[in-house]
């Protein structure tokens, strides 16, 4: 079953580029991982700082691997002091029954 997901942060005022070209960096090297079926980043309308970012993996075993992924720390690390929140709010979706 595909593992479904976003993440959502606020990017503290004058880290906006900072994390932008991070965001980006990381996104690339996520759409390579074996299982990855989306990584979309998105910014709200009506504020651009907050960040939505929409995941989706093959399964629970390639979400794990995405967690486990040597660059995945590192990532987080840069990431947190750059947010207003203590980390990224992560919300798993399930897909609904018709």
């Amino acid at each position: 079953m595909k593992k479904t997901l976003f993440a959502e942060f606020t990017v503290r005022e004058g880290a906006e580029k900072q994390v932008a070209q991070l965001l980006n960096q990381y996104a690339r090297t996520v759409r390579e991982e074996v299982g990855n079926l989306s990584f979309d980043i998105y910014t709200k309308t009506s504020s651009p700082r907050a960040y939505v970012i929409f995941e989706t993996y093959r399964d629970e075993a390639a979400f794990q691997r995405h967690l486990t992924a040597p660059y995945a720390g590192p990532f987080n690390t840069t990431l947190a002091p750059l947010i207003e929140e203590t980390a990224s709010r992560l919300t798993f979706l399930e897909p609904e029954a018709w």
